[in-house]
């Protein structure tokens, strides 16, 4: 990697110290919000999106709760200039919602705007150059002075066509390719164009910062949105804006320290489909907020209905990993993440503690329309008996004793491993049944009496491979006296040494779960169980269930 040497650090810092967003711990308000689907975002597509597509897109974003939505490029193409036409002309616009309009700063471009803009009660026109360095001397060819007139030019157009044309019309300003431009100029830029608009409290100017391309750390962009921030002109009526990219995969790390350095409006994608990495990731973005307790102003608890619709129109995947959307995201497959996973959900049970602290968890999944049964304990060969066991409690209301919770661990662990795959909830509660529950041959018990004769004396109607065995004994307890009985009748050899029992509270509201372990002929400890409406038959058959399987464990 010798070529590293041809690269050089192409961003500008703040000609002086701009750093008080250091000293702020986190983001207290969510930013005004602009979603760039529609143009930034379609525009990096393989296959753009149809109007039908563009349209359920729109609604889907109105949903979710935009306010503002960038909606394309109507000068650029027919498609676009139609899909605009088609949402005021079909009344699709909600009152409260400002659709947004990009445009260069060329007379015809923008007289075409304002034309496709015709009927709609409220829009916001983007102008943009590019002003960066890079761009002056390679493309442009042109000095400062040229460009920030593009500038001038382009914002006096737009104010005398909005003067002429009927409608609510804000405007903004991007020096395009920011992150590459010296900010001194940039800021220069930005204060011509704010000095011909004249913003006021009820129509102000959107000046937006873009990381049109990701040049530096985040800490870096934080402190030149600072710099400007501090020194634009009429600084009350202006809106901050930041357009993060990711080419450096930090972009919501820019966008928030941006939000820190006095930025107030995010524009990014759902997802962070854009140009290529990508555009910031509002969901990221706006659901780090959520998470520190700050309401985002945007409603992601139906993250699945979102995700679907977006991998539809936009023939995008959203990645496994992806923060809080991926299909992976809660999942826990280590042991000792799914035993802290399922002790800190008990823990919420018996506390109901006010606020969310569950290890491994950083959100509750349900806020976002996911299901702990099937998004968060997943299992294969790295998992524990923890998370297998808090698995069957939860879906099937299996609660077993710890230790046999490690031995059926191991079991399906070894399943998964042979066969090499992710084993789900049904597959494993069946192993259950299968291996331990109700494993009455050979030795099963047909029936019991019970009487008290200076203890509990039991009658045990017996069979050992369809053969009766008619056998009785004396014991401490119930199980106690069956056990005895089954021990002198067939000469079998083991200590009763656990047992437990629970009534069922899935799936069933009158079976009782009984689980009993006993010390087989070679000191290792056998489990079984037994699953019947009535506690005492549950009981006999989980230790007839474990006298049966003791040789399995020899």
């Amino acid at each position: 990697m010798k070529n590293y040497q041809k690269y050089q650090r192409g961003y500008f810092m703040p000609p002086c110290e701009s750093n008080r967003w250091v000293k702020k711990e986190y983001i207290d308000k969510a930013p005004v919000w602009c979603s760039v689907d529609l143009r930034d975002g379609n525009q990096a597509l393989i296959i753009p999106m149809s109007l039908e597509e563009k349209l359920e897109f729109f609604d889907l974003l109105v949903k979710v709760g935009f306010k503002e939505i960038e909606v394309g490029f109507p000068a650029a193409s027919d498609t676009e200039y139609e899909f605009l036409r088609a949402l005021i002309e079909q009344d699709r616009i909600p009152d409260d919602v400002t659709v947004q309009v990009l445009t260069q700063a060329r007379p015809h471009i923008i007289e075409k705007t304002f034309a496709a803009l015709e009927g709609c009660k409220s829009a916001v026109v983007h102008l943009y150059n590019s002003t960066s360095l890079a761009q002056r001397e390679q493309v442009f060819k042109k000095p400062m002075a040229e460009i920030k007139a593009l500038a001038v030019e382009g914002a006096e157009m737009l104010r005398d066509f909005a003067e002429k044309t009927p409608g609510n019309f804000r405007f903004e300003y991007s020096p395009e390719s920011f992150t590459g431009t010296e900010v001194e100029f940039a800021l220069d830029v930005c204060n011509a164009v704010i000095d011909i608009w004249k913003p006021t409290a009820e129509r102000p100017v959107i000046i937006n910062l873009p990381a049109t391309v990701e040049m530096s750390l985040p800490h870096v962009y934080a402190s030149q949105i600072e710099y400007i921030s501090d020194r634009l002109h009429c600084r009350g009526n202006v809106q901050v804006s930041l357009h993060p990219h990711n080419d450096r995969g930090t972009g919501v790390a820019d966008a928030e320290l941006g939000l820190l350095a006095g930025a107030d409006r995010i524009e990014g994608t759902l997802f962070g489909n854009g140009e290529r990495t990508g555009n910031v990731d509002i969901i990221t973005l706006a659901m780090n907020m959520y998470c520190h307790g700050v309401d985002p102003g945007l409603d992601f608890s139906d993250m699945p209905s979102i995700q679907e619709v977006y991998e539809r129109v936009t023939r995008m995947h959203v990645y496994e990993r992806q923060p809080y959307a991926g299909a992976l995201v809660f999942a826990a497959f280590s042991g000792s993440h799914q035993d802290a996973i399922a002790k800190g959900m008990h823990y919420r049970e018996d506390h109901d503690p006010e606020h969310w602290n569950v290890p491994y968890l950083p959100i509750d999944p349900s806020d976002v329309g996911r299901m702990y049964e099937a998004d968060v304990i997943r299992i294969n060969s790295q998992s524990g008996k923890g998370g297998i066991g808090y698995l069957l409690e939860q879906q099937f209301g299996i609660d077993m004793p710890p230790k046999m919770r490690e031995d059926f661990g191991y079991l399906i662990k070894g399943i998964s491993d042979h066969e090499h795959r992710e084993l789900q909830p049904k597959e494993i509660y069946e192993v259950f049944c299968r291996e331990y529950v109700n494993v009455l041959e050979p030795c099963r018990v047909d029936s019991v009496k019970f009487t008290e004769r200076g203890g509990m004396f039991a009658e045990v109607g017996l069979k050992v491979n369809g053969v009766s065995h008619p056998a009785t004994a004396v014991g401490t307890g119930r199980l106690d006296a069956v056990s005895n009985a089954i021990k002198d009748s067939t000469g079998i050899h083991y200590t009763l040494v656990n047992y437990t029992e629970h009534a069922m509270t899935k799936g069933s509201t009158s079976d009782a779960m009984a689980y009993v372990g006993i010390i087989n002929g070679s000191g290792k400890i056998v489990w079984g169980a037994g699953r019947h409406n009535d506690i005492i038959t549950a009981s006999v058959n989980a230790l007839v269930s474990a006298i049966n399987r003791r040789d399995r464990v020899e």
